[in-house]
């Protein structure tokens, strides 16, 4: 039997990176693995070993060094045969990038900041801690493998830090295919009355936290240029939540934008809308996307999202520059309420093998490969 340690952090049911992990977590448990899981706070799950790292801290920067350093201690006299991390840290056989490349995210980031923004974030010790401890991990001699959720990922690695081809492994994320559904047009007709929402009216819908990230802003004002009959359903959590409340109300939107709040289960509002948007200025390969499509919805979003790769514009979706207000707004408006709906079967159909099981068989081939080579 295989002894896997997973590391990630902690989880929160709304997080894409911590959802994977218990997917990957359940998919995993019915092969014959012995599976362990090091984390500072985990709210689901049965079935693994826990080892709980949770040391004190004060503020981000503290907080992954303080974790990342009780993780590999906690490791240190353990016996496994593979250890795979969700953070970045050194002591770990495998990787996986789902959080994409920090120095890739400050770039984009900076194409949508002030100066003055630009010159704090080249000067806040977070940033600088987590592109040392990238270098650290990317260069790392006991690295055998690193998991890329898109090519978009992989691509970035090798870009900013030389990793031999041979040990980057795109391997998707899987989704529940039968769980996300296009049968859940079942709830359209009740979730649409809870929030007033016309049947016929074309429903987009945002699903995400860290609304900066995601593209929120440019989302608001490309609603600006739709006609009357058109709605955004914000379904997350943000920090700053009033400045983009803010935002929607100064560009006139508060009847036809609606701050749903963050929901443990999003499934209904999938059934209620007719295509998911997010403009995202930087997302390795977000968790919705797939749920989305799996669902039947269209996906627009931007070129610097993993996602973009499962896009053919005009048949399963539309792609643009994140910060490009006016295509967004343009492929938003070519879609009603029934070309969505054919666009949202091509959106199926693409994502319809990418389930749970595709996705732990390639997990255990990877490892196996790692085990006897």
């Amino acid at each position: 039997m295989l002894k896997i340690a997973l590391i990630r952090q902690r989880y929160t049911h709304d997080g894409g990176a911590e959802r994977f992990v218990a997917r990957a977590l359940d998919a995993l448990k019915s092969q014959n693995l012995q599976l362990t899981l090091v984390t500072r706070q985990w709210q689901a799950g049965a079935g693994f070993e826990l080892i709980r790292c949770n040391p004190f801290y004060l503020g981000r920067w503290w907080r992954d060094a303080a974790f990342a350093g009780a993780a590999c201690r906690a490791l240190k006299n353990r016996s496994f045969d593979l250890v795979q991390s969700h953070e970045r840290l050194a002591c770990c056989d495998v990787y996986r990038a789902g959080d994409g490349v920090h120095r890739e995210w400050l770039q984009q980031r900076a194409r949508a900041q002030s100066t003055l923004a630009r010159l704090g974030s080249a000067l806040n010790p977070y940033h600088y801690y987590v592109k040392c401890a990238e270098q650290k991990l990317f260069t790392s001699t006991r690295l055998k493998a690193v998991i890329c959720n898109s090519r978009m990922v992989r691509a970035e690695i090798e870009k900013y830090f030389r990793v031999p081809a041979d040990k980057l492994h795109v391997i998707y994320s899987g989704v529940d295919t039968q769980a996300y559904h296009p049968d859940l047009k079942q709830h359209r007709a009740t979730l649409r009355t809870r929030y007033g929402i016309p049947d016929n009216a074309m429903l987009f819908l945002f699903v995400g936290s860290g609304f900066e990230r995601k593209g929120m802003a440019a989302l608001l004002q490309a609603m600006a240029k739709l006609p009357v009959n058109a709605f955004l359903l914000v379904v997350g959590r943000d920090r700053k939540i009033a400045r983009f409340k803010t935002l929607s109300t100064s560009l006139g939107l508060n009847a036809r934008v609606i701050f749903a709040g963050a929901h443990a289960d999003v499934k209904p509002y999938y059934g209620a809308a007719d295509a998911l948007v997010l403009p995202t200025l930087y997302d390795p390969f977000p968790n919705v996307a797939l749920e989305a499509m799996a669902s039947g919805l269209p996906l627009i979003t931007s070129f610097k999202c993993g996602a973009a790769e499962l896009i053919e514009n005009g048949k399963n979706g539309f792609v643009c520059d994140a910060l490009d207000v006016a295509a967004l707004a343009a492929h938003m408006q070519a879609l009603t309420p029934t070309t969505a709906a054919a666009l949202g079967v091509h959106a199926r159909a693409t994502v319809a093998n990418m389930d749970l099981a595709h996705m732990s068989e390639a997990l255990i081939k990877l490892y196996n490969k790692l085990l006897h080579s």
